[in-house]
């Protein structure tokens, strides 16, 4: 293995390579350390040549010039690209899911313009999860998925502290996220985990998971950064930003480190302190949540957590006792733990969920023993390391036993110490991750070769370009679309004789090849030069009809056609469609609404037996099932891929549900005036056009808002 070009997505968050900032928000943790010093080890690797780490661009005076960057180099053979994605302004997670698609575009587009396909694509949680299925699915090579935290163990922990469902919905986006894990769970060739406990527990709350599939590979720790308290004192600032809340600065340290969220426990942690006589007489507490200027600016679920935490402060009286820095930067954080370790204190994470527990690792490495949650990785943490006890998150009194347990045990302490120190050194450094990590990455590699080898020839070598000389596309569905008015197709289709040598036109629809043939004879549409037929399954070019064969080997993957046809037969409320719409990648359904369950049963169902497939729901009509690698919107970025054209040089016209896909992401879009009540949620979102015109005209309408016809010579071809 030699030369291996790993991409990496990350997308939400404040991702830089210098002075991260850190807990600047709840979006910015953990997980953007963790993909930064991921690359920064892969290219150290004498087997990889290139690391690209890609995440969103974000143009806003709010966060800083540093976020509008399009490159910048981590280290030598690892770089970080800032691609567009939805609006300019930073957005928290949970408002990107409407955008995910332009990412997908752009991220395509960036590799066509490179002109070099990775051999890996690794997502880091949900949403670059979303990006990197659809990416792997088009280029045909390995997903690598690492999910740092997962939608179903947080919704259930946070439904156990009382939380409604229906608010959690809004808040988080739990159904949205939760599915699309589901779907990365089943198509990922590789899903790497950081604990045991993580793998068997968490992601085995997934019906997707495969066990096979999973590697358990713990992170690192830059040793250059966390290192015991030695001669060199704690800087002085440092020494300031805790003790100037505390009557007695001298006192056993206890540590907290997080951003302020929920899932972190902090008043639980306050609680548990201000619950124990001995704790509160003996040692001090000293949580750095995040950074804040005015609790009032933050984000509404900051806010909450921290005015919680002030007001349980006041409530026990622990003013003096208790220390809430408002401000630290990125290099503070390892003389924290060094002021804590020199104080023989002890770091606690007393989170309801923990996928890893890198802060551990940290104060591990620092010489300061740890107290932490029972859930999740700091299980592996501490059998690795022998440095510390684990604890109840919802029971303050486990949470105070476990501080008093390793602060006040005097000959114990030191032992905790250097043994934490020793076992980072031994289990947790990125190196061996990255050794574990390419063994795993080789073996799915030898694996997947030969296909992605036949795939990619097929692509990027077609025997001849059928629309050489266009440097436009307009794509359109066949009914309700282009048909049904004959005065607009008229208008139409002289506007595409006119620019014909520089405009391609092609069609996307429902119908089979054959009735759409047949359909586009009797309303005298000549025979395009594209013709994506059965819902996206099906590519055939020019009048010889000559199918694209690479198309066809691209979307075999994973789809078993007989069994979904027999489980599908027995669903109430489908009924199949006559055999001439049933194709070798399709099968097609009737559909009585009253009596079909809902679409996320349906695909509850699919996940339960094992299968895959792309469940495309119409006008409340019509159900087709499809390859997962197939659809309309799949089949026109393969073929921006496959010739070498960009996204933004198609327009996309459609009417109903089945054109949604197609619609999304970075081509043009437009809805006919006639459009189908199921696409008014596109309506306000970038590139896509609701023309008031129904039929032809409305997607004459659309080229001329476009730009793809000079909207004068529309109304002299009328």
């Amino acid at each position: 293995m030699s030369s291996l070009y790993i991409m990496m997505i990350s997308v939400h968050g404040l991702v830089r390579g210098t002075e991260p900032e850190l807990g600047r928000d709840a979006d910015t943790g953990g997980q953007v350390l963790y993909v930064l010093e991921l690359a920064r080890a892969l290219a150290r690797n004498p087997a990889v040549d290139r690391v690209d780490l890609v995440t969103r661009r974000i143009e806003d005076p709010e966060v800083g010039a540093d976020y509008a960057r399009e490159r910048e180099s981590l280290a030598p053979g690892a770089w970080l690209l800032r691609l567009a994605c939805g609006p300019a302004r930073y957005l928290r997670k949970e408002s990107l899911w409407n955008h995910l698609d332009s990412l997908v575009d752009r991220i395509a587009a960036h590799i066509r313009r490179e002109g070099r396909i990775p051999d890996v694509i690794h997502s880091h949680y949900a949403d670059a999860g979303y990006v990197g299925l659809q990416l792997s699915q088009l280029l045909g090579v390995p997903l690598v998925h690492t999910g740092h935290s997962l939608g179903r163990c947080k919704r259930r922990r946070l439904l156990d502290l009382g939380r409604k469902p229906q608010a959690l919905e809004r808040q988080f986006n739990f159904a949205r996220r939760i599915g699309a894990e589901e779907e990365v769970l089943a198509h990922a060739s590789l899903v790497v985990t950081s604990t045991h406990q993580e793998c068997d527990e968490q992601y085995a709350q997934y019906h997707s998971f495969r066990r096979a599939r999973a590697v358990v590979i713990a992170p690192g720790t830059d040793a250059s950064r966390f290192r015991p308290a030695g001669r060199v004192p704690v800087p002085d600032h440092v020494v300031a930003m805790i003790d100037r809340f505390l009557v007695q600065p001298r006192k056993p340290l206890i540590l907290a480190i997080s951003r302020p969220e929920l899932r972190k426990n902090l008043v639980r942690l306050v609680a548990a302190y201000a619950g124990s006589q001995r704790l509160r007489s003996m040692s001090n507490l000293a949580i750095v949540a995040g950074q804040r200027e005015d609790i009032r600016a933050l984000e509404s679920d900051q806010a909450a957590v921290l005015t919680d935490l002030l007001l349980e402060v006041d409530r026990h009286d622990l003013w003096g006792q208790v220390a809430l820095p408002k401000q630290h930067a990125s290099e503070d954080v390892p003389e924290l733990y060094r002021l804590a370790a020199s104080r023989r204190g002890v770091f606690v994470n007393a989170a309801l969920t923990e996928p890893f527990g890198l802060t551990l690792i940290e104060a591990a490495a620092s010489g300061l023993p740890v107290v932490a949650t029972a859930d999740g990785g700091p299980r592996d943490i501490i059998a690795s390391c022998d440095n510390g006890v684990l604890v109840d998150p919802l029971d303050t009194t486990s949470i105070a036993r476990g501080l008093e347990d390793v602060l006040f045990d005097l000959p114990g302490w030191p032992r905790r110490a250097r043994r934490g120190i020793a076992g980072v050194a031994r289990h947790f450094t990125w190196d061996a991750h990255v050794a574990k990590y390419l063994k795993s990455v080789q073996r799915i590699l030898k694996q997947t070769r030969k296909q992605v080898r036949r795939e990619q020839a097929s692509r990027l070598l077609p025997a001849a370009r059928p629309f050489a000389l266009c440097r436009r596309m307009l794509i359109s569905d066949i009914d309700n679309t282009l048909l049904g008015d004959r005065q607009g197709l008229d208008v139409l289709l002289q506007l595409l004789r006119r620019d014909g040598r520089t405009l391609g036109f092609g069609v996307a629809t429902g119908r089979p090849l054959e009735s759409t043939v047949r359909i586009l004879r009797q309303w005298r549409v000549p025979l395009p030069e594209l013709l994506i037929t059965s819902v996206g399954s099906e590519i055939h070019y020019g009048r010889e009809l000559q199918p694209d064969t690479g198309w066809r080997n691209h979307i075999r993957h994973l789809w078993r056609r007989d069994a979904l046809r027999e489980l599908l037969d027995a669903v109430p409320g489908l009924r199949p469609q006559a055999p001439e719409n049933q194709r070798e990648f399709k099968l097609s359904y009737d559909v009585d609404a009253s009596e079909m369950p809902a679409m996320r049963e349906l695909r509850q169902l699919l996940r339960e037996r094992r299968l895959h497939a792309n469940l495309v729901y119409s006008h409340d009509r019509f159900l087709d099932v499809l390859p997962v690698r197939a659809s309309k919107g799949r089949a026109v970025r393969y073929l921006a891929y496959k010739w070498g054209m960009a996204l933004r040089d198609f327009l996309v016209a459609g009417d109903s549900g089945n054109d949604e896909e197609m619609l999304l992401g970075d081509t043009l879009g437009v809805v006919v005036g006639n459009h189908s009540p199921e696409l008014e949620r596109l309506r306000g979102l970038e590139q896509i056009y609701f023309a008031s015109a129904g039929h032809a005209g409305g997607i004459v309408e659309g080229m001329a808002h476009y730009g793809f016809i000079d909207p004068l010579d529309a109304g002299e071809a009328a």
